[in-house]
């Protein structure tokens, strides 16, 4: 586990849920409401369970998911892809949903993982408050470490309640980030084998 990520589990481990719920009383507060009306007494506890649940990659290491590798392939060496893998995650500097999909593309050399292990990372990454680019980087770095393949691509989609719901108000708009290393940053027939495989935007 990063250093991060254990400077995370530090400061949540020093806050009490009482102190969370707390805190949800005092933003209600602030927001011109009352946390002592009826339909609002439970909405602190309600708030830090969800919270439990939207924040819950603070408490996984993305590495261990990926640490259980195969090397009986029979020597296969073409690209793998895994799309549509859905996410939802929260803008750190809003505090707003992002909700979108991550597609994931390597080209192994001698090992591959579960593809449910790279979805798992998707979700260690995007159950914290994350900035999209950020994200993207966490996912490719992450495979990167655990199976060295020869190159690795991973294109993320998403779209910021941040934007639609306050500020200028944009709906459909979608972002649109990448991170590819090794034989994807490199050789544009295989970035571009890795594109036309995931049609992002396109009609499938």
């Amino acid at each position: 586990m990063a250093d991060d990520d254990r400077r995370t589990d530090d400061v949540r481990n020093a806050v009490s849920r009482a102190q969370a719920e707390d805190a949800v009383r005092v933003l209600l507060r602030w927001s011109g409401d009352d946390p002592e009306r009826e339909g609002l007494l439970d909405t602190p506890k309600r708030v830090a369970k969800a919270y439990e649940d939207w924040f819950s990659g603070y408490a996984l290491d993305p590495d261990e998911y990926m640490a259980r590798t195969f090397e009986e392939v029979a020597g296969y060496d073409e690209m793998i892809v895994l799309r549509d893998i859905e996410y939802e995650s929260h803008c750190e500097h809003h505090m707003a949903p992002i909700i979108g999909k991550v597609h994931i593309g390597y080209l192994p050399d001698g090992k591959v993982v579960g593809i449910s292990k790279l979805a798992r990372v998707v979700e260690a990454y995007a159950r914290r408050f994350q900035v999209q680019e950020k994200m993207t980087a966490q996912i490719a770095n992450c495979i990167q470490r655990a199976l060295h393949p020869r190159g690795v691509g991973v294109v993320v989609e998403g779209a910021h309640e941040c934007m639609t719901t306050r500020g200028i108000h944009k709906r459909g708009v979608s972002m649109v980030t990448s991170k590819m290393l090794g034989g994807f940053r490199d050789d544009a027939r295989t970035r571009s084998e890795f594109l036309r495989f995931i049609d992002v935007g396109g009609k499938r």
